[in-house]
């Protein structure tokens, strides 16, 4: 076969990544286990801490040594992780930590690995502008997985915590059989050098690109404080909802995702990367804002609600980075972003943890609602930074 099964085993690698039947309940079962929200919150905490820590070694191993190889190491890596955490709920925190340690190893190998391989595949087959459409599509996989797992999850969650955390095993071990039968890409610009050397240009190369570090700037802050509220909303959720229910709240809000993630090509195309992002922002603070302040057995389906723009939101912000990109140090400049997003996410993920205990869930989470407008003023900034985005501000041309 040829470098085409590339992008159909792609997209059922995310599905099978993301087909994670605790996820509705993590927080819960975090909690459970470590006896608090803010030693629950410090699993994901842990989590990013270590994708950190690994983040841009990862990303050099990648323009080193190859796509597949990388993304075959990670899918090990995430099967040992979801293990570990299974293994939490009988032998404690401490398991939860060494499985939290593996899945930041994993995502670090992923983080601009994945991507990378995805945008030098097409390369391959002469398509590299098709680069979004496909984005979107096989990034769909992700919220699908999310979405239909979620109801299993939550339904199985009602009876057994450990049942839920040992059956998530499976899907990780058919991430490894998939990624063991992709092709690596042949065209790609192999990075030269020492490895400080490579970071440095890296580091450079982002810095010195005023609309490249802008968009990093805010794909940071979204993450860090989006992802942590993400994780978080299940507390909420269950103050309102049975635990049963919870995977119905997810299962809407991924399903929405999913939509967003496979009409974001053609969206992208025919309103613009920066209407859409202020659309959808200011949509979601506007809904989330009054789910929170007016609490309602309704709230839960209004938040989710949100999840329309998230995959167009995704597919606009990782391809202005992938045109800013060089193309030798594509990974490692994609995991320079991500290891500070990764720190951020996991000193304000404790500190979510820290006010919900303190303060309560509500007000945490406005708390993290109004931070999030920073991220609407970067995206200003960003489409400002240099006249070929211009177009976009006005909504006439989709991508460059």
């Amino acid at each position: 076969m040829t470098i085409q099964r590339n992008i159909k085993l792609l997209a059922w690698f995310n599905f099978f990544l993301d087909f994670r039947l605790y996820a509705p309940v993590a927080i819960l079962y975090f909690a459970d286990v470590a006896g608090s929200f803010a030693l629950g919150m410090s699993v994901f905490s842990v989590v990013m801490l270590a994708g950190a820590m690994f983040e841009v070694p990862t990303g050099m191993f990648s323009d080193r040594f190859g796509r597949v190889r990388t993304l075959v190491i990670g899918a090990g890596a995430g099967v040992l992780a979801v293990t570990c955490y299974a293994l939490g709920g009988s032998w404690g925190y401490g398991w939860l930590v060494i499985g939290a340690v593996g899945e930041g190893f994993a995502r670090a190998l992923y983080s601009g690995n994945n991507a990378a391989l995805l945008h030098d595949t097409l390369t391959d087959m002469g398509q590299p502008d098709a680069y979004q459409e496909f984005l979107g599509k096989t990034s769909a996989m992700f919220q699908v997985a999310l979405a239909t797992s979620a109801i299993l999850g939550g339904l199985l969650a009602s009876v057994s915590f450990l049942l839920v955390m040992w059956l998530s095993v499976v899907p990780q071990v058919l991430t490894l059989v998939l990624g063991l039968r992709m092709i690596e890409p042949v065209t790609v610009q192999r990075a030269e050098g020492s490895v400080l050397a490579q970071m440095r240009t890296a580091f450079r190369g982002i810095v010195r690109n005023r609309k490249l570090r802008t968009i990093s700037a805010a794909s940071i802050l979204d993450h860090a404080l989006g992802e942590s509220a993400f994780q978080f909303e299940a507390a909420f959720i269950n103050t309102l909802w049975p635990v049963w229910a919870l995977g119905l709240a997810r299962t809407l809000s991924n399903g929405g995702a999913a939509i967003s993630f496979y009409l974001s090509g053609r969206l992208i195309r025919r309103f613009g990367e920066f209407k859409l992002l202020m659309t959808g922002d200011s949509y979601s603070k506007v809904a989330t804002t009054a789910a929170l302040a007016v609490p309602t057995v309704a709230s839960p389906a209004l938040m989710a609600s949100t999840s329309l723009f998230f995959g167009v939101k995704m597919v606009s912000m990782g391809g202005l980075m992938q045109r800013e990109f060089s193309s030798d140090q594509r990974a490692t400049m994609g995991s320079l972003t991500a290891f500070v997003g990764s720190l951020v996410f996991a000193a304000y993920s404790i500190m979510l943890g820290g006010m919900a205990d303190w303060l309560g869930i509500i007000p945490a989470l406005l708390i993290t609602e109004g931070l999030s407008l920073g991220v609407m003023v970067l995206y200003v900034r960003a489409f400002r930074a240099r006249p070929d985005v211009q177009p976009a501000l006005d909504g006439a041309a989709g991508p460059d």
